[in-house]
């Protein structure tokens, strides 16, 4: 509660308490008693109360009072001041390179735990629509609007917003490698104003291309669709070289940088005569989801995907962190910086779950069967 100020005009005494503190004792005409119990609080409440004249105004009681009026709109300044920051409502700003909206799964991350968009936070949303060249103009935009918190969705993103900001925090999701991409010191202990959730991918890329070939009876060529100006595409791309050399398959390199490319590079993979296509991470792919599956269906290649929503949205298959736990996980990051907690001691997390899941209408479509012991490893399957 706000204190707030009493003035004698007389003698220029300024007193500051606050209601619970303020406590005049009352007798039984109205006036304050005089008991010895009393009297010392009474005293500085009503320094005449003994005396039956008031004592005369004097020239420095009055050259008093506007000192003292000068200090107690001071102090009222700030008092007012303080209400109205623990009031602010915090600002998250999201960039992406994608297009796509924040996921329905964040957004619903942070609900549970208290945040509803346009009531307790407001969201400052950027797309860069498929241009990755306009991530540093935006990311200065979002660092002039002195948001709370920043959200990082890919290494490139992460990047352009720590070169905007060595202040404000940021929260990266779908990272690989964050200490290679020199976001971060040490997982353990990050540093500076960065933090978040990796996704391991560069782990993973090697993992899928086994699942291909379990899948596809007989592979022995396989393309392999991503982008060397993505820093985790390239990590990516490392381990499907190094598994594609352990298991025996020779591999097709077509490289994605625009999403125009993507329907010459599934031609290009069909006139190889590849039996397989592995898509890696890559920005700009997520919001193509259902063209992937429509050209995967067109050019009659199993594919399999870095998230689950490519299954969804009609892909074949998926291997890939779980996403409940990613949103979960990044959603807690936001929230401990929105209440004080600072980026270098959160420790940065990676994914305890997997999720491997199947489509088999698209399996159907290009008329594909499933082996049973693929299945029955499958978190998950749509039929």
């Amino acid at each position: 509660m706000n204190p707030f100020w009493i003035f004698d005009f007389g003698l220029g005494n300024l007193i500051v308490t606050r209601p619970a503190q303020l406590v005049i004792p009352q007798g039984d005409s109205g006036n304050p008693p005089q008991s010895k119990a009393t009297r010392p609080q009474d005293a500085r409440l009503f320094p005449n109360a003994d005396n039956q004249k008031a004592a005369p105004r004097t020239k420095i009681g009055n050259r008093k009072f506007p000192t003292l009026l000068a200090i107690a709109l001071t102090l009222l300044l700030v008092s007012t001041t303080e209400a109205q920051q623990t009031n602010k409502i915090p600002r998250v700003g999201y960039l992406t390179v994608s297009g796509a909206t924040p996921s329905l799964g964040l957004m619903k991350s942070l609900r549970e735990l208290g945040y509803i968009e346009g009531q307790n936070f407001i969201l400052e949303f950027r797309s860069a629509n498929g241009k990755p060249e306009r991530r540093a103009e935006l990311a200065a935009e979002l660092v002039r609007l002195k948001v709370d918190v920043l959200i990082a969705p890919g290494t490139g993103t992460a990047l352009a917003l720590k070169q905007a900001t060595k202040t404000i925090p940021i929260v990266f999701l779908d990272v690989t490698d964050p200490v290679a991409a020199g976001l971060v010191d040490s997982l353990a202990h990050p540093g500076g104003n960065v933090t978040g959730f990796s996704s391991v991918e560069s782990l993973l890329a090697g993992k899928r291309l086994e699942l291909l070939k379990e899948t596809v009876g007989k592979l022995s060529r396989a393309a392999v669709l991503w982008d060397p100006g993505n820093p985790s595409a390239k990590l990516e791309w490392q381990d499907t070289q190094a598994t594609a050399r352990q298991i025996s398959l020779q591999l097709l390199s077509l490289e994605i940088t625009s999403v125009d490319k993507y329907p010459i590079a599934w031609r290009d993979a069909s006139k190889a005569g590849v039996g397989a296509v592995s898509v890696l991470s890559n920005p700009i792919a997520f919001p193509q989801q259902k063209q992937l599956a429509s050209l995967a269906a067109q050019y009659r290649l199993p594919a399999i995907y870095v998230q689950e929503n490519f299954p969804i949205n009609g892909g074949l298959m998926s291997y890939g962190p779980s996403q409940s736990e990613r949103f979960k996980r990044n959603a807690v990051f936001i929230d401990k910086i929105l209440k004080g907690t600072k980026p270098a001691d959160l420790p940065v997390e990676q994914p305890t779950k997997f999720d491997f899941v199947v489509n088999l209408n698209a399996a159907k479509q290009i008329g594909l069967t499933i082996p049973p012991n693929l299945l029955v490893r499958a978190n998950r399957v749509i039929r």
